[in-house]
């Protein structure tokens, strides 16, 4: 695929070809979300609603009928009712006296793990058997140690717990060894039920390398040969026990591999153009692919975390090493957490391997990028098929084939700071196109991204190709603000190149980009908002094709003796004036009133009008993010500063702009007329998802089509999905 090359082309002078996620159309290639279920909705009596929450662990019933999923922090597992799985239905929340690690089902009965330590050197737990049909403990079995991860194995004769005893980061700097040393529990199971008599301790002392006296198991399964893979983390090993005989039948270490193509520096800015070498693997989730190979997701611990995973065959050999090729699927699709650039990048974490219809397919969940990542098995090198967005910190998933679902727990709850809550998500294997993602970076030879992106704050349109939109980044990449070109043509649409604001030839800092929008002569105008604690300005910025500052024109000073931190959040270029949407009310505004600016280029003149704001409906407040220009009117975006449920206003409204009569900014303002023309929610909730925060971008193609950008603040306290869809406006 080829753009032709417009006067604005010169922002992106990469060369690259398109390698991006495959886009398969039969039912055994294509997953998509169609339910997400908050599980603050399935609180225990008496809780309150704003309480911490987190789905951590999940499994399902035999039937495949009810998830269930475990919730430290509410001291329980909660219980949903999929027998419709586009609207789950909150079923039941069940308190363990203590904190309950994993759960594992089968046979009508849940196994939970449950840690009831007092300390980390008085660890303790137990292992509970609950009867699906009544939620009720039907057999508690002492583990003598702190439970993790809970497997039952394929035929229903075995349970296998990583006793992981974990350490205390506070003391010894976090290092192994710290006593008592971890172990696996396993015990003989009848009908889901445990004999807690039979349970065998397996030690796994003086195997590792690393700290052997102190192994600490992190995560543990079985296949159909009974036999239990169990990953020491921090160890960096990998141990084999056959569960009848609770003999160690292997061990290996998971060992070290090179990265290329990775970004190592948290700068504020994606640079994918470092190397590490020898980083140890760290595995955290392991599972079996059949009985001679197992696949590891990568997540890391103090030393290592290889930010992929590893395929190994039953005796220790490496079959398959994903390097950095999953961590740059998970940028190309806008999922890359900047700010642990430093740390272990993305911290691939979770695994579930489902076969469906006779193909084999492996599910690895990046904690920290908030993807899920569908890899077909093929024997061989597994083919990435699609990325499935997921919820903040996904931990744990479920294969459901005999229902063709599949079904993520997600643990991170960000209500406090007004972010989305901990979800359970449900995705269906189904016929025709991926839902998701609906925009990615274009990718280079190496399978490097053209460009890291993410934080789109603001669009335009190219004035003369309706297949090209540009894009502009805020604040979260603080030390690279930048524009990129959008190639809409295709499902999904493609970032084909990115150009960084630079000043001095350097690139700009102490920028907050929320507006773009083109100047005509193949230069563009971007609207900069100020913040005083950061002494960042409330400025209009005109950058050349290459993205230069040429000039820089501040809000008039009348103006900024008022200034707030929510300033410029759009602008567009109409009839030799720029209109620029301020967000919110500043100082001695009338309440649920914001600001139109129009300054004249021809002049050098501001003026402006009052804009009345809907009012909030609930918590938080309303304000403007962009507007568009289209017919003699503006178009613009009003929302709330809500997510998920608490979501009510995230609406585009039209003003004629016959109808404005700017004034100056230091009289009285007249207040614009507006009409409410499209309510964004339901469009918001139509790929299965909650309601994201920051629908920020708005703008019209050449041929007068409308798309809107939600901004995902670079993956920082977001679940790092994008929205990019059309809307239709006009009279």
């Amino acid at each position: 695929m080829s753009f032709t090359p417009s006067p604005l082309a010169g922002l992106l002078g990469l060369s690259a070809v398109i390698v991006t996620f495959s886009q398969p159309v039969l039912a055994a290639e294509t997953f998509n979300r169609i339910a997400s279920f908050p599980v603050a909705s399935n609180l225990e009596e008496g809780a309150a609603p704003d309480s911490p929450t987190s789905a951590e662990i999940i499994t399902v019933d035999d039937e495949g009928k009810t998830l269930m999923y475990s919730d430290s922090p509410h001291g329980g597992i909660g219980f949903i009712d999929i027998t419709e799985p586009a609207a789950p239905k909150a079923a039941g929340f069940m308190p363990m006296e203590g904190e309950p690690t994993s759960v594992s089902a089968f046979h009508g009965v849940a196994l939970v793990g449950v840690n009831t330590s007092q300390s980390y050197t008085e660890p303790s737990g137990e292992l509970r058997a609950v009867e699906l049909k009544n939620q009720r403990v039907r057999r508690s079995c002492q583990l003598g140690g702190q439970p993790d991860s809970v497997a039952i194995s394929p035929d229903d004769n075995w349970v296998a717990i990583a006793i992981e005893n974990e350490r205390d980061e506070e003391a010894n700097d976090g290092r192994i060894p710290q006593m008592p040393a971890g172990y696996l529990m396993v015990f003989p199971l009848a009908k889901g039920v445990p004999s807690c008599d039979d349970g065998r301790k397996v030690a796994l002392t003086g195997l590792a390398d690393t700290a052997p006296s102190d192994p600490e198991p992190e995560f543990v399964d079985i296949n159909a040969e009974n036999q239990i893979a169990v990953t020491l983390q921090e160890n960096n090993h990998i141990v084999i026990v056959d569960a009848a005989s609770g003999r160690v039948v292997g061990d290996f270490s998971a060992g070290s591999t090179d990265l290329a193509g990775v970004d190592t520096a948290e700068d504020g800015r994606l640079a994918f153009k470092g190397r590490l070498e020898g980083v140890k693997r760290e595995p955290d989730a392991v599972q079996w692919l059949g009985t001679d190979r197992l696949v590891t997701a990568n997540e890391g611990d103090y030393e290592g975390g290889s930010r992929g995973f590893t395929i190994f065959n039953q005796g220790g050999s490496v079959a398959y090493e994903s390097g950095a090729a999953f961590e740059h699927a998970v940028a190309a699709a806008g999922h890359y957490p900047e700010g642990r650039s430093d740390a272990k990048g993305i911290e691939p974490e979770g695994l579930e391997v489902g076969t469906y219809d006779g193909q084999r397919y492996i599910f690895v969940l990046s904690e920290r990028g908030s993807v899920v990542g569908v890899y077909r098995d093929t024997g061989g090198a597994p083919e990435l098929m699609q990325p499935l967005p997921s919820g903040v910190g996904p931990e744990g998933a479920v294969a459901i084939p005999g229902r063709q679902l599949l079904a993520t727990s997600n643990e991170e709850d960000l209500g406090a700071e007004g972010g989305a809550r901990s979800h359970v998500m449900i995705y269906r294997r189904t016929e025709g196109k991926t839902a998701y993602p609906e925009i990615v970076a274009q990718r280079n030879d190496d399978g490097t991204p053209v460009t890291g992106w993410g934080a789109l704050s603001g669009l335009t349109g190219d004035p003369e190709d309706a297949s090209r939109l540009y894009a502009v980044s805020d604040s979260a990449y603080a030390n690279a603000p930048t524009l990129y070109t959008i190639g809409k043509s295709s499902h999904p649409a493609r970032i084909t190149s990115a150009t960084v604001v630079t000043r001095d030839g350097e690139p700009a800092s102490k920028l907050d980009l929320e507006g773009i929008a083109t100047d005509g002569e193949g230069g563009f105008w971007l609207a900069n908002e100020g913040d005083a604690k950061q002494s960042i300005p409330h400025v209009l910025l005109h950058v050349d094709h290459k993205g230069e500052i040429q000039e820089q024109i501040p809000l008039p000073s009348s103006l900024l003796e008022r200034q707030t931190r929510y300033g410029a959040e759009g602008i567009v270029r109409v009839e030799g004036k720029l209109w620029v949407a301020l967000q919110r009310p500043w100082l001695g505004a009338p309440d649920n009133t914001a600001m139109l600016l129009a300054y004249d280029l021809e002049k050098q003149q501001w003026q402006g009008v009052r804009y009345p704001l809907t009012k909030p409906q609930g918590e938080g407040w309303v304000g403007l993010s962009d507007l568009a220009a289209k017919d003699a009117a503006l178009y613009l975006i009003e929302r709330d500063n809500q997510t998920g449920d608490a979501a009510r206003i995230k609406q585009i409204t039209r003003v004629d702009l016959g109808s404005l009569a700017p004034a100056a900014l230091d009289g009285n303002l007249p207040t614009a007329q507006k009409e409410v023309v499209l309510d964004l929610i339901p469009t918001l909730l139509d790929t299965g998802g909650y309601v994201l925060e920051k629908v920020e971008g708005l703008t019209f193609d050449a041929d007068g089509q409308g798309y809107v950008v939600t901004d995902n603040d670079g993956v920082d306290g977001s679940s790092g999905e994008t929205r990019f869809f059309p809307v239709e406006l006009g009279r």
